[in-house]
């Protein structure tokens, strides 16, 4: 049996910076990011890409290295992808963040609507109502990072937790502190546009677990395989009829629903914000799931059915 010889350069300087001898034909990238971390422990495999040319895409973790179009004697272009930190860890900390920062507000603890306010307690119900859906929301959240989510990808760079952070906890703080302030007034149509908005709020958090758990049940624990998801027993799935991406849609619509309860501006700009990145999002999946299966459902849009 023949043995390969990969040679790594960096893919900017063209530097050698490691030469491995008599390699596996059935070698897998993620075999070789653990060889070259040997003799370059910095770069732990994580922040490793490597790929065929300087320019091109980063080959993945479970490639075969016989299987690539090279020689015997193999060139990869290594890139650092800088400081790496784990999925989990990055969505636990967006999210609690949130919960933390609207309850700071909903018990209006000192220094923020003064001294005479000091953990007082809102005369409107909805005021309450809104605090229990956000809560809620985040909380479902956290649990689905712990419980239901598996991420193809382990990591994410260290960079990215700052600016999602920054998203999060940032609007979270906006709304919070018009939707819990002393002169906050209720929606214009009273108690119905309230239950309207509770109703659309409590069906689409539904919609959306009930998408996330398809999609955990698609694929097994441990693995990265990809299926197209299809509709199950759950009606709440039966939008996978119309869709790539029904999550972001339910996800979307909670959202308007509690903007209508709220009826207050910052939680309309996050919808919309919010909104405007998942198409992004569900655009990208798409375009994935067309390329990769021949027969996708044609019907399907990305996140509006029949629009967008």
């Amino acid at each position: 049996m023949k043995h390969y010889e990969v040679e790594i350069l960096d893919a900017k300087t063209r530097e050698k910076l490691c030469f491995l001898d008599k390699v596996e034909p059935q070698a897998t990238i993620a075999e070789i990011k653990n060889l070259f971390t040997k003799t370059h422990p910095q770069w732990y495999p994580a922040r490793q890409s490597l790929r065929l040319d300087p320019k091109g895409k980063s080959l993945k973790d479970e490639d075969v290295l016989q299987k690539l179009p090279v020689g015997t004697t193999a060139t990869l272009f290594f890139r650092d992808l800088g400081a790496q930190i784990s999925w989990v860890t990055v969505f636990l900390t967006e999210y609690a963040g949130p919960l933390f920062i609207y309850l700071l507000f909903y018990f209006r603890v000192p220094f923020i609507y003064g001294h005479k306010y000091d953990f007082t307690s809102s005369r409107h119900t909805v005021v309450h109502l809104a605090c229990i859906c956000h809560s809620f929301h985040y909380v479902k959240r956290l649990l689905e990072t712990l419980f239901v989510h598996r991420f193809s990808h382990g990591t994410m760079p260290l960079r990215n937790i700052f600016k999602n952070c920054t998203y999060y906890w940032g609007f979270a703080a906006w709304m919070a502190y018009y939707i819990n302030h002393p002169l906050y007034t209720p929606p214009t149509y009273g108690a119905q546009q309230v239950k309207l908005a509770l109703t659309i709020f409590v069906i689409c958090q539904l919609g959306n677990f009930s998408i996330h758990m398809a999609l955990r049940d698609l694929r097994p624990a441990g693995s990265k395989t990809r299926k197209i998801p299809y509709p199950t027993k759950n009606p709440f799935t039966w939008l996978f009829l119309l869709v790539s991406c029904p999550n972001y849609t339910y996800e979307v619509g909670s959202w308007i629903g509690f903007a209508i309860m709220t009826q207050c501006v910052p939680v309309a700009l996050f919808s919309l914000v919010g909104f405007t990145q998942m198409t992004i999002w569900a655009k990208g999946k798409h375009r994935s799931y067309l390329k990769e299966f021949r027969d996708y459902p044609p019907l399907r849009m990305p996140i509006i059915p029949f629009l967008l």
